[in-house]
């Protein structure tokens, strides 16, 4: 026996604890009860819940009923159940779909732009809008976000303009980031949307650490990380899943299976049940939902943010989607795929084309304010661009800074030292480009 404070039935009293069963460490208000357990037939182990069988058999992935995927509308717009629609005023609903081709202009011209040589990296959303416009709808604008690469239309959704999208992209002294990212590495700390990394799959665990110091404050407020099918094969992503599940925090896990992770489909990442099949596993509440239906996202991510809120624990949500676009400015996707499927999908289930009909059908859109608005998004990024293209680079000594609180002697002699070899070769280099260059 050992004196110790009771952490399994939370009595928070120093009291005589039995060690009744291994690896588990009972407090004396507890006994009766696993005395009573101890009685019944029925497996004890402290690692599964379960029940006895007298019947070998070997569990099979098949063997189980696979995760449906929730819907509201149809291909064509047209609601299924009418207690499904969410009832969004229509103002909210055109918001949804002004954003949408909005950031599907901007990814054209970008994407462009790129090929064009006047922007390093680019990617794109096309086929996922409904997705990220719908989830970001759905959510607090106070909840924390950590982004993959290809959740724009998030930030967009929460006010980040396009001029803020392309002042990053170009790297110039109007970044926020000061240059120091890579094109669409977007983050702001005003729009509580952590800043984007490269590495695949780091801004999980990160997002659960995040979301347990939610729990701990009491604030009421959520994180959501967002990902690809890709990523979840990573070991962090595992490693967040199972942190949250034990942990029991306010995290949301936002799947985008698009059915690519760059040039590997869906079949060669992962044997199971796609990935909602990975949530019960970890003790996860989880549904998968249509991701080209934007209300069925919403309904989704609604429902999760208020019992991760409510009940502090972890969800996981699969949208089901398609990549129309490449993988990025990197990528050629006709060497793993064919362009008729791409049409095929554009034409099909088109998440733009879908709101749109619902729109159409309400008589809260029409052919006329269509073309003026795709022709208005146009005219927007086309200007910031522009303006974006002829802003300074910031002054190359920014890199030095924000390295330390206090810049340490070292990183002071290395500027110094650089300083002097710019000066002495200033005609070696593109000096003029950069702010405040000659200071």
């Amino acid at each position: 026996m050992a004196l110790r404070r009771c952490t399994k039935y939370l009595c928070g009293k120093f009291r005589v604890c039995y060690p009744v069963i291994p690896s588990r460490t009972l407090c004396s208000g507890g006994l009766s009860t696993v005395n009573a357990e101890l009685t019944e037939d029925k497996p004890i182990f402290p690692g599964a819940q379960s029940q006895w069988t007298e019947r070998l058999e070997l569990i099979h992935p098949h063997s189980y009923s696979r995760f449906p995927v929730y819907r509201v509308m149809d291909r064509q717009g047209r609601v299924l159940s009418p207690s499904e629609e969410p009832q969004l005023e229509k103002d909210l609903v055109e918001k949804m779909y002004r954003t949408m081709i909005l950031l599907n202009s901007m990814d054209t011209i970008l994407y462009e732009s790129q090929r064009q040589g006047r922007i390093s990296f680019y990617m794109t959303t096309f086929g996922e809008e409904a997705a990220l416009i719908g989830s970001a709808a759905a959510l607090d604008d106070k909840d924390l976000v950590y982004a993959q690469y290809r959740e724009t239309g998030v930030l967009m959704w929460r006010g980040f303009t396009v001029d803020q999208c392309i002042d990053q992209c170009f790297g110039n002294a109007e970044d926020e980031g000061k240059g120091r990212q890579m094109p669409i590495h977007y983050g702001s700390k005003s729009h509580n949307f952590v800043t984007i990394s490269s590495p695949l799959t780091t801004q999980l665990p990160q997002a659960v650490g995040s979301a347990y110091a939610y729990k701990l404050a009491k604030n009421g407020q959520c994180v959501v990380t967002y990902f690809g099918e890709g990523a979840a094969s990573e070991g962090d992503a595992h490693a967040a899943f199972n942190f949250a599940g034990t942990l029991n925090c306010p995290a949301i896990f936002f799947c985008r299976n698009n059915g690519y992770a760059i040039s590997t489909p869906t079949h060669e990442q992962y044997g199971g049940d796609g990935i909602a099949g990975h949530g019960p596993g970890y003790g996860i509440t989880t549904i998968r939902v249509d991701g080209n239906d934007i209300f069925a996202v919403y309904n989704a991510t609604k429902t999760a943010r208020e019992f991760s809120v409510k009940e502090n624990r972890p969800v996981l949500i699969e949208a089901m989607t398609y990549r129309l676009g490449h993988h990025s400015t990197s990528d050629d996707s006709s060497a793993y795929r064919s362009m008729e499927e791409v049409k095929k999908w554009d034409s099909l289930d088109s998440p733009i084309s879908r709101l749109r009909q619902y729109l159409e059908n309400k008589g809260w859109w029409d052919n006329s304010e269509e073309r003026s608005w795709r022709d208005e998004t146009k005219k927007i990024v086309v200007k910031a661009l522009a303006r974006a293209e002829k802003v300074l680079k910031p002054d190359w000594k920014e890199m030095f800074h924000d390295v330390y609180y206090d810049m340490p002697d070292q990183l002071r002699k290395q500027m110094k030292y650089m300083e002097d070899h710019v000066e002495r070769y200033k005609d070696k280099y593109p000096v003029n480009n950069y702010k405040n260059s000659s200071s």
